[in-house]
């Protein structure tokens, strides 16, 4: 089942990578779409798949097309695509775009959407999936092996949870790297260079993860291990409870999930 990515950016070709590396498609099975021809030539280059700046040319011959452009695009390019869709799976990596303003825009219920987050550019990625209900587990199989590619999966059973999982992973690594500027201010400060600091803050947010994922245990017992009574751990850990640190991360992740409904509103809009 020959797949075609309408768009050809970094996700795009995560997802191309993933697939190729392991060995899932070969790369004369895979085609994208992209706007300009450099852009084309970049693709076929890098990853010596087909790529084409014609959308009809690009689509024959597929059973998978992948939208991967940016959500504003979305709808036009859904209005392009309807002439000469055929009975393709359709898999969005649009985010904040409800697969029911797809399936209207492009009057198919074939319609799986998804919700990668940036992880994915080194196979580490996690993802949200929810399938409209007419789409068969063959073709729900096909969209989760496209994204497992690039890392782990959930499927979702309301659409609605898709906007927790772009609060939580599609925005999360960003918190991560939020909070670990935070903790190399705070380790030069204490008089590191810029490369230990880098080195001493990354390798123990890599550990932690690596421990909780490995550990039986829930995290607040790992927390509870390393935190000794009238230690260094807890008077840090005091001193952001009482910046109520936790309660300001919850209320951060509700913001963003209160915005992915935002964008889903505005950007579905009316039919074509």
């Amino acid at each position: 089942m020959n797949i075609t990515f309408i768009g050809g950016g970094n996700m795009a070709t995560a997802l191309i990578g993933g697939l190729l590396k392991g060995k899932f498609y070969a790369a004369e099975e895979l085609s994208v779409v992209e706007i300009s021809e450099e852009a084309c030539a970049r693709l076929r280059s890098q990853l010596a798949v087909r790529a084409t700046t014609d959308l009809a040319q690009g689509v024959a011959g597929s059973g998978v097309i992948v939208l991967a452009v940016k959500p504003q695009q979305l709808r036009e390019v859904c209005a392009q695509l309807a002439p000469v869709l055929g009975t393709q799976l359709i898999v969005s990596i649009a985010a904040g775009i409800r697969a029911l303003d797809i399936a209207r825009w492009l009057k198919t219920q074939n319609v799986v959407r998804c919700m990668p987050n940036t992880p994915a550019l080194i196979q580490s990625g996690v993802t949200g999936l929810y399938p409209l209900p007419q789409v068969s587990d063959a073709h729900k199989a096909v969209a989760e092996q496209i994204l497992n590619a690039v890392g782990s999966s959930v499927w979702l059973k309301d659409e609605v949870m898709l906007d927790g999982v772009t609060a939580i992973s599609g925005s999360g690594p960003a918190y991560v790297f939020y909070f670990i500027e935070a903790m190399q201010q705070a380790a030069r400060e204490l008089g590191f260079n810029e490369a230990d600091a880098k080195r001493l803050v990354i390798d123990t947010f890599l550990g932690a993860a690596k421990l909780a994922d490995a550990s039986n245990d829930e995290v607040s017992v790992l927390r509870a291990r390393v935190t000794s009574k009238n230690g260094t751990t807890e008077r840090a850990l005091l001193s952001m409870e009482a910046d109520e640190v936790k309660r300001h991360i919850v209320t951060a992740v509700h913001a963003a999930a209160i915005r992915s409904k935002e964008m889903g509103d505005e950007l579905g809009g009316a039919p074509c």
